[in-house]
């Protein structure tokens, strides 16, 4: 038990590394967000639908429940639509740096879903991550500010994705879940940006320089580590999962610095501010830890 522990642990890590790339991938990817997530979506469902594993699981599911996981897979399209957005109205630093919020969201959510009570030391946290929004805000350029608006409602809605899928996890298979989640969530997004959008800016077929990068989005930034997540989250506590998590704007942002120059954009009003959210984002797992070493009696 505790080598599946240990194990799942590290594959949560890896995971989020792995999605700290997709910031990056979307940025260099140059079709529009919804047509972005609705590929992205279907080469998903594409390589998922060729498992036979997953219609034995979809078929051992209650019809409540798969309307129930059609109805996250939503909330993640949104979500995708909303991150690929704030990236390609602003740039990816500022995106995956919103997304910082997203454990101070889900300090507000999780209560009104579950069964979980209103902690005081979080909504605290909340308080103090404010200011830090403000530096974020007045550190960037004035064409960027609509991207962290948007960005803002990515966080809100990743903070909903991740509440549900941990209450619903353990009821179905990862590769039936992921499947159900990625068919319904592309099926909404491609009907609604039809109607929003239109044809021409949704049904866009990829040159080959973008065929290759959502190939790579799909398979090893999507597929491969949303399976395995949803495996590791079996095994890990929440507040693990949360902490791991917590690490997705770091790596994004240290990567989009080397990689795309982004540092050459942004002021160090602006990385202040990402600090001041991280700071207040990994400051409830610190004060969870020393709880738990004071509860065993170990201080």
């Amino acid at each position: 038990m505790k080598n599946l522990h240990r194990r799942a642990f590290w594959q949560v890590h890896f995971c989020v590394l792995l999605w700290g790339f997709t910031a990056i991938l979307g940025k260099l990817i140059t079709l529009p967000a919804q047509a972005l997530v609705v590929w992205r979506m279907a080469l998903v469902c594409v390589f998922l639908a060729l498992l036979p594993k997953v219609w034995r699981g979809i078929a051992a599911l209650k019809p409540k429940l798969v309307l129930t996981y059609a109805g996250i897979g939503v909330i993640v399209a949104l979500h995708w639509l909303t991150f690929y957005g704030a990236i390609k109205l602003s740039n990816a630093s500022v995106a995956v740096s919103c997304l910082g919020l997203g454990s101070i969201f889900a300090a507000l959510i999780e209560p009104l879903l579950t069964e979980k009570k209103w902690d005081k030391t979080e909504l605290v946290l909340g308080v103090l991550a404010v200011p830090g929004v403000a530096l974020l805000v007045g550190g960037v350029p004035l064409y960027m500010h609509t991207g962290i608006i948007v960005g803002v409602i990515s966080a809100f809605l990743t903070s909903l994705f991740a509440v549900l899928n941990k209450r619903y996890v353990h009821d179905g298979e990862p590769e039936s879940v992921t499947f159900i989640e990625m068919l319904s969530g592309g099926l909404f997004l491609l009907i609604a940006s039809l109607f929003y959008f239109g044809a021409d800016h949704t049904l866009i077929m990829p040159n080959n320089h973008d065929a290759i990068l959502l190939l790579i989005l799909a398979i090893a930034c999507t597929l491969f580590p949303f399976i395995l997540s949803l495996r590791a989250l079996r095994h890990i506590t929440a507040f693990e999962t949360q902490l791991a998590l917590n690490l997705e704007p770091v790596y994004a942002i240290v990567i989009a610095a080397l990689w795309l120059k982004e540092y050459e954009e942004l002021t160090p009003q602006f990385y202040l501010g990402v600090s001041i959210i991280l700071l207040a984002v990994f400051i409830k797992p610190a004060l969870l830890a020393i709880k738990r070493k004071q509860a065993n009696g170990k201080i």
